[in-house]
This record gives structure tokens, sequence and C-alpha cells, in this order.
């Protein structure tokens, strides 16, 4: 990399140099031919190429010294005048090159690409790399910093580039104005660096997101994938060459909606895990079953409509959409749905629920106050594609809201971040609501308002090396409990609750107290940040475990 810039820059200054060569070399020549002469006026012999070379060195830049080794004659004053003014030409010519330069494209990328390089080499956290740092890029760019993860960036757009340096970010992040499609930036962002933990393809395009994925299985087949799929046929792409995660939007979301209907408990406590840490809690919603209109029958309002068919509303649907379909035997309409007459005739007045899923912000929004106007008590369910629009949709109030970026990037961190909450949250959607509004009482005390900071601990020599030694002792029965309890007081108990533990592959949903804890579980937990921490603490250093265990910060 240093090569290519060295190279760059001799040959945008090749002409300059040439140029500056020569007019010294003639300067230096014509001193050496020109005779000079003595205080008597005798003739002297011509100056040495040392003494020509040592003269039009200080004299070309500028600094002046005087005639020497002797007074000039008038030939070699006028000769000294022509090369004065050759060089101030020259030196000025050399200047205006080098500033250009500076200013050229290709030198900038290459300075930045040599930079971008110099600190992925130096890395020496676990990080990951984040292709696309648009909408959902940044607010995973802002999660994985408040949870200290560190992480890499590559993107086509300098707009967002600017943006990541001026954010308050925790610790330095290195970005690169690049296309991830190209295997080379991959592996400059550090694909093979030991310290890589996975690679997101979460730009705003599918093809895109699925040569990063591919890129990827192929240049670094152990790396975990979490790529965005907007269309089906991309997403059965990505899962048949083996990405890891693969976060479809809508499919996700209409997933989530059929739980609102079956268990509200259950979709709001889906929603209290998930959602940002620190952001408010989102209130409980329970849409309601019955006849629902779908306006828009693309990606979107097909997986609503699949969903709801699961809850045996097929009878109940009704769908509009500007271009003729085969709705699965639903009836259909054909129009946007934007004018009343098209609603009326779905059935609004009856309905009890509407969703306005069209890939235009605005035609929602005018389908949703249409909606509304005729049918004040309808629940409607919206998609907002661009985060631009959330003042639209924030001053309309619907409901629910698919936000494209948000869903994505709240999936992308659940699995990066906390792997083992997808498969809590599998086990959420089997329990009974009154099993959910169980857990909601017991974590809402602990959240003081806010979402929740999750978290994994995986009892291991790595990850909790105090813990594991201690296990290692067959004297030693630790409980769940001492990781409960505080490594400051020991009558204090964390703002903290187990989730669930996986031991051996088998699972067991909100563990006691006094289960013994073994190396290799792994427990999924729920609370503060400051709980974390300490916990953390408490597992990874000898005294603050002893400390709990027994009282005393002695390890022998």
């Amino acid at each position: 990399m240093n090569d290519s810039v060295l190279f760059l820059v001799l040959r945008r200054m090749r002409a300059p140099l040439i140029v500056m060569i020569l007019i010294y070399a003639i300067s230096i020549f014509g001193l050496v031919l020109i005779p000079g002469v003595n205080a008597e006026g005798r003739p002297t012999p011509p100056m040495s190429f040392f003494d020509a070379f040592y003269f039009i060195s200080y004299t070309a830049s500028t600094i002046g010294f005087g005639e020497i080794p002797n007074a000039f004659s008038y030939g070699q004053r006028f000769w000294v005048t022509v090369c004065i003014y050759l060089t101030v030409i020259g030196w000025t010519y050399a200047i205006l090159s080098i500033l250009n330069l500076l200013k050229d494209d290709g030198l900038q990328r290459a300075l930045a690409t040599n930079r971008f390089a110099r600190k992925i080499r130096n890395l020496s956290e676990p990080f990951c790399i984040i292709c696309g740092v648009g909408e959902t890029g940044s607010l995973i760019c802002k999660t994985l910093d408040q949870v200290q993860m560190r992480f890499v960036v590559l993107d086509t757009r300098p707009e967002p580039l600017q943006e990541l340096e001026l954010g308050d970010y925790a610790a330095d992040v290195p970005a690169l104005h690049a296309d991830a499609r190209e295997p080379h930036y991959l592996l400059l962002a550090g694909l093979r660096h030991p310290n890589c933990k996975a690679v997101l393809a979460v730009t705003n395009s599918d093809d895109a997101n699925l040569a990063i994925a591919m890129n990827v299985r192929l240049l670094n087949p152990g790396i975990p994938i979490i790529a965005r799929a907007e269309h089906a046929a991309t997403a059965a792409n990505m899962h048949s060459f083996g990405t890891n995660f693969v976060v479809d939007p809508y499919a996700l979301f209409a997933r989530r909606l059929a739980l609102a209907m079956r268990s509200p408990p259950s979709y709001q406590l889906v929603e209290w895990l998930t959602r940002v840490p620190g952001s408010p809690l989102p209130e409980l919603q329970h849409p309601p079953t019955g006849k629902w209109i779908i306006c828009g029958y693309g990606h979107f309002g097909r997986a609503i409509v699949q969903h709801l068919d699961t809850l045996g509303m097929h009878d109940e649907i009704r769908i509009i959409d500007p271009r003729p379909t085969t709705p699965d035997d639903h009836l259909s309409i054909v129009s946007a749905g934007t004018e009343a007459s098209p609603l009326i005739d779905a059935g609004i007045r009856d309905a009890v629920g509407l969703v306005a899923g069209s890939d235009n912000d605005i035609n929602n929004l005018s389908i949703a106050i249409t909606a509304r106007e005729l049918n004040p008590d309808l629940c409607i369910v919206m998609r907002q594609s661009s985060s631009g629009n959330s003042l639209l949709f924030d001053a309309f109030d619907a409901d629910l809201t698919l936000v494209t970026t948000q869903t994505v990037a709240h999936a992308c961190l659940s699995f990066l971040t906390t792997p083992l909450l997808s498969r809590f949250i599998r086990e959420v959607e089997k329990q009974t609501p009154e099993w959910s509004q169980v857990v909601i009482e017991q974590l809402a005390p602990l959240c003081s308002g806010v979402v929740p900071f999750v978290w994994t601990t995986r009892i291991n020599r790595n990850k909790t090396p105090a813990l594991f030694s201690a296990l290692q002792q067959t004297d030693n029965n630790i409980t769940l409990a001492a990781l409960m309890t505080s490594n400051r007081c020991r009558t204090d108990r964390l703002k903290l609750m187990p989730l669930m533990l996986e031991r051996a592959g088998q699972v067991t949903l909100l563990p006691a107290d006094h289960i013994p804890l073994h190396t290799g579980d792994k427990i999924i937990w729920a609370g503060s940040r400051t709980a974390w921490n300490e916990q953390k603490l408490t597992t990874g250093y000898g005294n603050a475990l002893n400390f709990v265990l027994t009282g005393s910060t002695s390890t022998g």
C-alpha cells in the first residue's frame, strides 16, 4: 500500500521534477562556462561545479548569501539574473503541482486506504465488519458502541462516513469509502484478521448484500454472516450457501404481528427484549382478530396475509393492490387504496384492522388517514420505508409501524450480541399469555421505564476465568444466586433476572436461584447495564467472586 502511494506521487510529480532538474542543470552549466574577474579586473577561471551547485542551491531557494568565491563579472551577473527568474518559475510550477496533488482524489483515496489498513492491522480487540452505514448501519454502530464492541465500516457513499466521523463514539471507528462487494476491500477490512468475529451485510441493496455474503463465505468460511434481504428469493439464495442469519424485515414483522394477536403479553415481552437498550419501553399492543384489509400485496403484504391465515382468518382478509394479483383465493380489489371508494368496497366500515403496506410512505399515510376517517375504531398497521418521514408517521400515531431500518437493526443486534436470545424468543412464542405476563411483571421493576440490557454469560476459561477456575474445584457448589449478588454488598441483589439457561443443548426457562452452575453453561440475562458490569467483574476476578461466595476478598 505504501508503494502505491509513493508510485502515485512520483507519477504525478514527474513533470515538475524534470523541469526543476533541467533548470538547475542549465543554471549550473552556465555558471561553469562563464569566466569571472578578480578585484584588479583580470580574468579568472570559471566556477567549479561544486561552487556553481552551491550558489544555485541557495539562490534558487530565494535565501541569498552573496557572490562566491569572488565578485561576479557582468556576464555572470546577467546569467544569474536569468537563473533567478527561471528557478522562481520552476518552483512556482512545482509548488502548484504539489498543491494540486494534495487535492487529487486518487491520492486521497490511497492515503485513506493506507490509514485504514494500518488501523485494521493494529486492532487487538474482537471486532465485526459492517458493510453499509445508512440508517440501519448507523443504528447498529451506536448500539455496538454502547456494548463496547469494536467495529469496522465499509460504505460506497461518503456522506454516511462523514457523519460517522462526527459521531460521539467511545473508540475510534476505522471506516473506508469502498464497495464491499469487491473481495479486496473485505480482506483489507480484516476479513481474515484473527479478531474478526462477524460480517454484517446491511446495505439497501439485496444484490449487494448477496454478493458480500457470497464473498465472505468463499474467502473465510468460518466467519458468521449476518445479511439483510428484503426479497424472498434473495433470502433463499443466501440460505442456500450457509448464511448464518438472514434478516427478512417483512416476514419478521408479520410473525410478530401474528404473535401480538395471539398473545399480546408475549409480543410485549419480545419487544422489550429486542429494542435498543435505554430507549422507552413500548406500550402493550393488542391487534384484534376479524376482518383485515391489506393495502399493498408486495412482499410485505404477502407475509402479513400468510401469518394471518395461520390464525384462521383466511375468509376475513381483503386485499387492495394497484397491480392485478393472484392473492391465494382472497378477495382483491385493483386500486392504490388512497381513495375512499375502494376501501368502502373492501368493507372498511365493519373491518377491525388495516395494513398500509405499499412501498411508498406518502401513499401509506394517505391510505391510513382516509381509512381512519371512514372507521375511527380501526387498528392501523403501517409500513415506513424511510426514517426521514418519522415526524409524519409519529404525527399520525398508528397502532403499529414497521420501520424497516429499525427492524433490521434490532434483529442483527440481537443475533450479534446475544445469539441465545433468538432461541429464547422461539420459546416465548410457544408459551401461554399468562406465562409471559408473569415474566413482564418480574422484569418491569428492573427496567425503570426503559428497554433493559440483555446479555449472555458463557461459563468458560476465556469469558469467565474466575468462575471457571472456581468450578474446577470439586468442593465448590456455586449456584446461580452468586451471579445475582452484588460484589460490593453481599446482601444486595443486582438489578437483573435470568431468562434462560442452556446446558448441553437443553434449555431451562426462568432458572431458579438455587440451580448449581456447571462449566459450559450459557445463561441469558436481562437487567441494567450496571448489573452487567458488576456481574462481569464477579465472574472475571477471583477476589470479587470470593467476596460474593464467602464474604472475604482473599483467594487463598
